[in-house]
């Protein structure tokens, strides 16, 4: 079996979660680095990796690499690579990145020449909407060749109906999950659900559902591709007897509508229950204290504030008081770009690292909700 450096992505930040997926899933090595996890293993690890890493947001695999300092010892070199993982007939897109430690700085020309090997020596066609994506990396005059083995991102699971006003993204919500230390089967509540993402993700954890079941991968494409094995990879929920744990709501009819179609096409929808309702209605549900995580509105795209009060520091003010009052021994998770509006909510807050929310760094803050004397 070719043994491959395979990269799990990941949003800066959250390496750690992800690699303690990797290793709750059986992977080789799970070594976090900067933006994701180094993963080994044949091309049914890239595989497995795409269909059922619940946090990566693609999966990368490591062609090979060669010094080149100069155009001319690129085109030669990139002649002679080994291109027989691209299939002759799909079409394909390079792109490169390049730094000023390295003699070849004009990515446009290197990314030309690349794009020429291949044509002339795999006769693959060169597209800018191609199905498969060659990366180049130059640094320090070493040329490293990957390949994304995804395609569209893991986050788009394939089975998602509706989105809401300010989304987070499927994969970030499950890492977010794992950093609340989300045990699955254990009660979630959303009370700011949207298209209820968190409650989503927490039901299709805890039914060992993969979350690329429903979609095609990039790898599809490649020569190294067998559909028979790649079936054999496939399966259905293993986890026996999981509760109806999983509590949305939302003050937007459409939103809570919206939640319920995904939960349904996602198969989860008798895991969960959704309803219409403003903050001031949330009470804890019938189950064992578990875990309160939300993505409420942030002043960012909606609810825009920036005067110190408002709407949006009542309504944190409004959460944190619902949450001392009604949830003791709950677990909070908050997922904010504003520590101010944090603050307000009066709650005991420690706060994680900087992380990219659809190009707005947040933080996700945490509490345990202390128990009546």
């Amino acid at each position: 079996m070719q043994e491959l450096d395979i990269f799990a992505v990941c949003p800066p930040g959250l390496e750690p979660q992800l690699a303690a997926e990797c290793r709750a899933l059986g992977f080789t090595r799970g070594k976090p680095e900067a933006g994701g996890v180094t993963l080994r293993g044949g091309w049914s690890e890239v595989w497995r990796a795409n269909l059922e890493l619940r946090g990566a947001t693609r999966v990368l695999v490591r062609l090979g690499s060669f010094p080149a300092f100069h155009l001319a010892q690129l085109d030669k070199r990139a002649r002679g690579f080994d291109w027989s993982v691209l299939q002759p007939h799909i079409p394909v897109r390079v792109d490169v990145t390049t730094n000023k430690k390295s003699k070849i700085y004009h990515a446009g020309a290197a990314a030309e020449r690349i794009e020429r090997a291949i044509r002339e020596e795999r006769g693959a066609p060169i597209e800018a909407e191609a199905p498969v994506r060659i990366m180049a990396r130059i640094d320090r005059d070493l040329v490293t060749i990957s390949i994304d083995s995804s395609g569209e991102s893991l986050h788009k699971r394939g089975h998602k109906r509706h989105t809401g006003k300010a989304p987070i993204r499927e994969t970030l919500a499950a890492l977010l999950l794992r950093a609340c230390d989300y045990q699955p089967g254990e009660a979630v509540v959303d009370p700011m659900c949207g298209s209820g993402t968190f409650l989503l993700e927490a039901a299709e954890w805890a039914s060992d559902l993969q979350p690329g079941r429903d979609r095609d991968f990039a790898f599809e494409h490649l020569t190294s591709f067998d559909p028979d094995a790649f079936a054999s990879l496939r399966r259905d929920g293993s986890a026996p007897g999981v509760a109806a744990v999983f509590y949305g709501s939302d003050r937007d009819r459409g939103a809570v509508d919206g939640a319920l179609r995904n939960a349904e096409s996602a198969g989860v929808d008798g895991l969960c229950h959704f309803t219409c309702q403003p903050l001031a209605a949330l009470e804890p549900p019938p189950t064992p204290p578990g875990l309160v995580i939300l993505n409420p509105p942030y002043g960012e795209r909606i609810g825009a504030e920036k005067s110190g009060k408002g709407p949006l520091y009542a309504l944190y003010g409004s959460f944190g008081k619902i949450m001392t009052e009604r949830f003791p021994g709950w677990r909070v998770g908050l997922v904010t770009s504003d520590p101010n509006l944090a603050h307000v909510t009066g709650l005991d807050l420690s706060s994680g690292p900087v992380i990219d929310n659809g190009g707005i760094k947040v933080k996700l803050y945490q509490a345990v909700i202390p128990r009546g004397s």
